[in-house]
């Protein structure tokens, strides 16, 4: 549904995208995590038609973005960074004005309306002017504004900045709910949680660069200090489990760490290893590094790299 191929874009002699590839299939959910500055929202500007970019070659809902934009802009919704409601009009108003400007006849909007006030949980808001809102219902109203047109593909930049955390739940379980209604969604966010949670795949954006692309488990073994934790019986055999494996084991432990990345290869080989030393384990538990892992070490690698 999205695709982007030697994606570049410069502003003199900074290059903010360096010839990135992307591919976002239909009907997922696909995050583009990074820092502040990463050009995450550059990303989202050029796939949206906002920005030019300076190379490659960019299809969005089965269109091109520098010859089509217009058939781009009729596929999408798009909810920036911050929102973008106005104040001085109702939630319903703010819905009603969006379906003016796609041309909606009386009935359809007012159809409309009533539904997005409802998916999003603002009916008993309707009537209020935006203003009065909390910074969670501006969000949501926002979001719901850019889906009057029922687009195919919903862009969201950083959705959750500057909510609570319970707000930021609430809006999670409404991006779960655009994909299981059909939407591709592609979302950028610089909190590691957020693309865990909610994300079919991920992309890290480091110095202009993709630098690791995977499902949130896929990158998670990608860093260090992954490790599957036996526990055993007694300590005898712990201790046999230690030799066979070539680990140090302390006294009296019922437990033992070894590093591992939990895949099932390497899991089936540690299985293995202890089955053909003749001992037997009661429980086993897999430990992967967390995103956070993982951001740290693919963006210290990046700049080791760069060096």
């Amino acid at each position: 549904m999205i695709t982007a191929t030697g994606l570049l874009k410069a502003y003199g002699k900074n290059t903010v995208l360096d010839r990135i590839d992307l591919d976002v299939p239909a009907g997922s959910v696909f995050a583009l995590l990074g820092p502040n500055g990463a050009g995450k929202t550059t990303t989202v500007q050029i796939l949206t038609t906002l920005v030019r970019p300076d190379a490659g070659e960019l299809r969005v809902a089965g269109h091109d973005v520098r010859t089509e934009p217009d058939a781009v802009r009729a596929a999408i919704g798009v909810t920036g960074q911050f929102a973008a409601v106005d104040g001085l009009l109702t939630g319903a108003e703010n819905l009603m004005l969006m379906a003016d400007l796609h041309h909606l006849d009386r009935r359809a909007r007012r159809e409309r309306t009533a539904e997005l006030l409802a998916l999003f949980g603002l009916e008993d808001a309707a009537g209020r002017t935006a203003a009065t809102y909390s910074g969670g219902m501006r969000r949501r109203l926002d979001i719901a504004m850019g889906l009057v047109g029922t687009p195919r593909v919903v862009f969201l930049d950083e959705p959750t900045t500057g909510l609570d955390p319970r707000a930021r739940r609430a809006m999670w379980d409404t991006i779960r709910g655009l994909a299981a209604g059909g939407a591709t969604v592609f979302l950028t966010t610089q909190y590691l949680e957020e693309a865990d949670q909610l994300a079919d795949r991920i992309a890290v954006l480091h110095g202009g660069r993709i630098v690791a692309e995977g499902t949130a488990e896929q990158l998670k073994r990608l860093a260090p200090g992954g490790h599957v934790t036996l526990t055993f019986a007694g300590p005898e055999q712990t201790g046999a489990a230690g030799r066979a494996l070539g680990v140090t084991v302390a006294d009296d432990r019922l437990t033992l760490d070894v590093p591992g990345d939990g895949s099932v290869q390497g899991l089936r080989a540690l299985l293995a290893t202890l089955d053909g030393a003749g001992v037997e384990i009661d429980e086993l538990a897999v430990h992967t590094p967390d995103l956070d892992d993982v951001f740290l070490a693919l963006t210290a690698s990046a700049k080791e790299d760069a060096r």
